[in-house]
């Protein structure tokens, strides 16, 4: 297995990680990463079929250990579907999904465009960052009015959920630790209290959806209903917002003709900026069982790191991967996971990006950069600290 060196806080790598993808991918389908002690799988076919073989999973084959400082951070994750395998995973996703209905999100496209439509309207004369005047509003401001928490909460729910998910990024330590900690304390106390409004005032919203949602005559307990939402919080805006950033600049930098973003166009355009540069670069998984994969051996209560970004620019799938090809026929790709686990926010998350860039774009004709984007030391997450523009 070719083992190699490079970290992922260095300023480097954080703006362009794709020369290390390259570099791994000739080393094979899975190669092993010093910096993470953890081997990795870096091609399309083996992240792919990682993503969906039953023999590897989130939930840690021992539970982990953790200092007491960390307890309510912890204590969140234990009823999170995203660290959870079946039987648990499978009947929370089930009882989210018959709240969280292709239908419910198909009727929010009005409300994204009117949306968009707001926020450009109140876009300065002058240089700005696109990042809190645009693409972080409308994926905090949606998910608040699709689960039915009060608009006027986003901004703190967006520093709590930007405090939580630094607990995933290499560039972690015990201060960012406590700031989350701080973040999930508050969190969980005011979803708590919000579901106990829900409970005696049902509304026409995800949270009251979540609470009547019922399978098998089973429903969520209300620590599984406050993960629960803090998941769906999170995870339906942290990548969005870099997504929708991403491929604005994508979109700037690659000068992409306006047609490509017709409604006949428009859905090819946004999967291949998702593929071309997506929000998320790895992701980890359990060994459940021993197993050989791609000539290596893995024993169970191993971990192996899937590195998403690597894999969407595989050459053995994609011609000429490194381009950005609006016009590139659809094939799936790994942003938003695959299996048990793909990522129950993706259609949220497509319709607010066909929905606000054709908008954008037609409202700001002469959208331009004004300053080179910088990406933030975010990894394994992969987003801009800021996008300077004028229209």
């Amino acid at each position: 297995m070719l083992r190699l060196t490079q970290s992922p806080t260095d300023p480097d790598f954080i703006q362009n990680p794709y020369a290390f993808y390259d570099r791994a991918r000739k080393g094979g389908d899975i190669v092993w990463w010093d910096d993470y002690d953890m081997p990795m799988a870096v091609s399309f076919r083996a992240v792919n079929a990682l993503l969906r073989d039953r023999r590897f999973g989130r939930e840690p084959v021992e539970p982990i250990a953790f200092p007491d400082h960390l307890a309510p951070f912890y204590a969140v994750e234990a009823h999170s579907m995203l660290e959870l395998e079946a039987p648990r995973h499978t009947r929370l996703r089930k009882l989210v999904l018959r709240a969280f209905t292709s239908r419910r999100i198909a009727g929010l496209g009005p409300e994204i465009d009117a949306l968009a439509h707001q926020l450009i309207d109140d876009f300065p004369s002058d240089d700005f960052d696109l990042l809190p005047a645009f693409a972080t509003r409308i994926p905090v401001i949606i998910i608040c009015r699709l689960l039915g928490v009060p608009e006027d909460m986003a901004d703190h729910l967006l520093s709590w959920s930007n405090a939580m998910v630094s607990m995933y990024q290499a560039r972690r330590t015990r201060a960012i630790e406590d700031e989350a900690v701080a973040a999930t304390e508050a969190f969980v106390a005011f979803m708590r209290d919000y579901v106990d409004q829900r409970r005696n005032d049902p509304r026409d919203d995800l949270i009251t959806e979540l609470i009547a949602a019922e399978e098998a005559g089973e429903r969520l307990s209300t620590d599984e209903l406050i993960s629960t939402c803090i998941l769906l919080l999170n995870a339906g805006h942290e990548a969005t917002v870099h997504a929708m950033a991403i491929a604005v600049k994508t979109l700037l930098e690659q000068a992409v003709d306006p047609s490509f973003l017709t409604p006949d166009t428009r859905d090819a355009t946004v999967e291949e900026t998702l593929r071309f540069d997506p929000p998320l670069h790895m992701f980890t998984r359990y060994v459940y069982e021993d197993t050989v994969l791609y000539g290596e051996n893995f024993k169970r209560g191993d971990k192996i790191g899937l590195l998403l970004g690597g894999a969407n620019r595989d050459p053995d799938v994609w011609d000429d991967p490194n381009d950005f090809d609006p016009a590139r026929p659809i094939k799936p790709n790994t942003s938003f996971g695959a299996g048990a686990h793909f990522c129950i926010g993706a259609p949220l998350a497509r319709l607010e990006l066909t929905r606000a860039l054709p908008i954008l774009f037609d409202r700001c004709p002469d959208l331009h950069l004004t300053a080179p984007p910088q990406f933030g030391n975010v990894y394994h997450f992969h987003g801009l600290k800021r996008l300077m523009v004028r229209c």
